[in-house]
């Protein structure tokens, strides 16, 4: 069965938040439909708060069994103490003396040889992790000012990672972060490694002639970010599908909201477009017939 609340925010981020702690549920269970958005208000006169409806599946109720109710007299009837009846002695019944049964000798049966027990089959051992191989950066060539960059940005930051830079086709660069506690460098929904990405392509276009385009990665975080949300983008489609019904998701950036897009793409009856502004710009799923 399908039921919905409605709450409010500050932001719509915070409404939808609301409603997830009182359904003890979270993102990827709901759908979600924005009703209203915040308004700031001049000074703080007429500013309103967002309004959400989230929607989410319940199990069907079960009808609870009918009383029955007692009739007056019923009630009216004392209950009647239970008299404990005595047990009458049992009268013992005479000896009879038993003859002797002939023994009967069971009949031999041959015992079939057990099979032998397999010895259990030993797990493969998880296969040791690739170590890639990097080749060095050519002197004065683009791939050693981008590892330049990076290691000062790195140091900066406290981090002892080290980039490795390498082309890949006309224009695009790719980097590759190695080293020991990357999470920090990732962030959370990968914040850090976008800003990192994006200070890259600034500061390297800014000393060169021509335009190139650098993807910074650590771990195979984006691929692995890419499959999440492309499972993420079909369960939320089947949800629009089933309720023929739009949702609008999570705030996202270009990229994420790129691959929503190229996700659904070839989906029947689905069309997808975005709404908002930076950076609170959304995916809208919607059902098309």
């Amino acid at each position: 069965m399908e039921k919905s609340i409605i709450t409010t925010g500050k932001t719509i981020d915070i409404a939808i938040e609301s409603a997830l702690q009182q359904l003890g549920m979270d993102r990827d269970s709901v759908s979600v439909t924005v009703l209203e958005q915040a308004k700031a208000g001049f000074l703080g006169i007429g500013r309103t708060d967002a309004k959400v409806q989230v929607t989410y599946e319940a199990p069907d109720e079960k009808p609870a069994a009918p009383r029955v109710a007692l009739s007056s007299a019923s009630r009216s009837k004392p209950k009647q103490p239970k008299i404990e009846k005595k047990p009458e002695p049992k009268a013992e019944a005479p000896k009879v003396e038993k003859k002797p049964e002939p023994k009967v000798e069971a009949p031999k049966v041959e015992k079939k040889p057990e099979p032998k027990a397999e010895a259990p089959k030993q797990e493969k051992a998880a296969e040791p992790k690739v170590q890639r191989t990097y080749a060095p950066a050519a002197a004065g060539s683009n791939e050693e000012k981008i590892e330049s960059f990076l290691k000062g940005l790195l140091e900066n930051m406290g981090s002892q990672a080290v980039p490795h830079a390498w082309q890949e086709g006309e224009g695009n660069y790719c980097v590759d972060l190695t080293g020991e506690d990357l999470g920090y460098l990732i962030g959370r929904r990968g914040e850090t490694l976008d800003a990192i990405q994006h200070l890259a392509n600034y500061s390297v276009n800014h000393n060169l002639d021509g335009h190139v385009r650098i993807n910074v990665d650590a771990e195979d975080y984006r691929l692995k970010r890419e499959e999440s949300l492309g499972r993420y983008a079909h369960k939320k489609a089947q949800q629009v599908l089933k309720n023929r019904r739009r949702t609008t998701l999570e705030p996202m950036n270009a990229y994420e909201r790129h691959v929503i897009h190229a996700s659904l793409q070839d989906m029947d009856n689905i069309t997808t477009h975005s709404t908002g502004s930076e950076p609170n710009r959304r995916v809208v799923i919607e059902y098309v017939r």
